[in-house]
């Protein structure tokens, strides 16, 4: 008998010691319920940063003043290559649109950073927002070197689009997914025009 109060009293006091050592199950440093907290944080604090950037896209987007900086390209058969922002993007800034494709990061081809770089007058621009939220936003562009098809969608609640440049003398459509930013808000390189 004395032998199982022994025993029981050293489990109930290296329980309790064990307990100790840890931090409170309940609201301690550690704990689920901290675990938790600080997710839902960081999902309220993403939801409001979207928020943000969805309003300073579509306020871009009507002033024509903005930047689709890229992060992937795809290609006329489904071929897709990451690439670098400051090199592929779609711009329109001060009545001229730039188109520019890089995804070569070794340098070189006719505008110096691995691509192409067409500049262009737009016209022919439409706007249109569905029920749902989703903006789906085209406009031709036409100048030197460039006659094509600019069409854009934005999911409601995020500046993320998918672009598509569709030249109108061939079927070689490429599509950019990135994020569309007021112009003072981007980093990108324009290479040479042609």
């Amino acid at each position: 008998m004395k032998k199982l109060l022994f025993l029981a009293a050293a489990c109930l006091l290296g329980g309790m010691a064990a307990q100790a050592q840890m931090p409170d199950p309940i609201y301690g440093e550690g704990s689920e319920y901290e675990a938790i907290r600080k997710y839902e944080e960081q999902q309220r604090l993403e939801a409001i940063e979207d928020s943000l950037n969805y309003v300073r896209a579509m306020d871009a987007l009507e002033r024509m003043d903005f930047v689709v900086e890229a992060d992937q390209l795809m290609f006329k058969w489904g071929r897709t290559a990451f690439v670098n922002t400051a090199t592929n993007f779609v711009s329109v800034h001060d009545g001229e649109a730039t188109i520019q494709i890089a995804p070569f990061n070794a340098g070189g081809g006719p505008n110096g950073v691995g691509g192409i770089t067409v500049t262009g007058t737009p016209s022919n621009v439409k706007v249109k927002t569905n029920k749902r939220g989703n903006t789906y936003f085209s406009m031709n562009v036409n100048g030197p070197g460039v006659s094509a098809t600019v069409s854009l969608n934005i999911a409601r609640g995020s500046n993320q689009v998918t672009l598509t440049v569709s030249p109108n003398f061939n079927s070689n459509n490429v599509t950019l997914m990135g994020e569309l930013l007021p112009t003072a808000f981007s980093n990108v390189y324009k290479g040479r025009s042609l």
